[in-house]
């Protein structure tokens, strides 16, 4: 059998196979096996290598893709010099993933514009790429879903999904007051993961005033009491950086504040 006509009926078997970047890289790599002179051995781990590194590539980018994050911000990218009390060395520990195995949580807590849905989100992307499943709700998008599910009569089918990440992001809680219904359902998720998912909170507000969004004593008891017992607690403290950003916007002699200004003019 001559060369060309193994190397179309190679990639032929690959196809059927499912193995797609084997099949577009086979001949480059059998090329280049020949002219270094690997054997069959070196060749074969070579092509199967780089299947799996894409394989993992594409699950990767379904994982970010079925998180759905409201943006996507990698920790490179968070200025710590603006948070100087913000524990940096546990955010490092933090973005390996070992709280994930150890179905720890973890609470973001600070005023409203300090990073803390920045450093939410860069952890789940980081988990996204450790193989993790992750999803992203805003609190109030959450308690809107679970009341239209049960309205529905699809609240367990819903609650089976979100038993099946790995990471759940809960976002802002504390902005929007919940009703009794609502703040009830949101429990349930948190009951339901403790032990068995992790969590991560973020909010703008001090544990002792959750009873303000999640209106029961006993119901905020009885949540904070699973969120923190195998917990991380990061707070972030100072000026939003979205306010910080407006005013330097409009300080006196800014050339972006200038150009503007003479946008609004036209």
């Amino acid at each position: 059998m001559s060369e060309n006509k193994s190397l179309v009926l190679l990639k032929h078997h690959l196809k059927s196979l499912r193995l797609p970047t084997m099949q577009h890289e086979c001949d480059k790599i059998a090329s280049r096996a020949a002219k270094e002179n690997h054997d069959h051995l070196t060749f074969l781990l070579q092509l199967v290598e780089l299947e799996m590194v894409e394989r993992e590539r594409r699950a990767a980018d379904r994982r970010l893709k079925a998180a759905k994050f409201a943006y996507h911000k990698s920790l490179d990218e968070f200025d710590f010099s603006s948070q100087p009390t913000l524990n940096k060395s546990l955010v490092l520990e933090l973005m390996r993933g070992d709280y994930l195995d150890a179905r720890e949580n973890i609470l973001l807590v600070g005023a409203s514009g300090t990073g803390k849905t920045h450093i939410a989100t860069a952890m789940g992307i980081a988990a996204c790429g450790q193989g993790k499943r992750v999803r992203f709700f805003r609190v109030t998008e959450l308690i809107t879903l679970l009341l239209e599910a049960r309205e529905e009569r699809q609240l367990l089918r819903l609650r089976m999904q979100l038993a099946k990440q790995d990471l759940l992001i809960l976002d802002e809680l504390g902005y929007v007051p919940a009703s009794k219904a609502g703040s009830e359902l949101l429990f349930d998720i948190v009951s339901t993961a403790y032990e068995r998912q992790s969590l991560i909170v973020t909010s703008n507000l001090p544990f002792e005033s959750w009873t303000e969004v999640l209106g029961s004593e006993r119901l905020t008891g009885a949540t904070l009491d699973r969120l923190t017992h195998r917990c991380h607690i990061l707070e972030t403290r100072g000026e939003s950086y979205r306010l910080k950003d407006a005013k330097r916007r409009r300080k006196p002699g800014n050339k972006q504040n200038e150009n503007d200004n003479g946008k609004e003019e036209t």
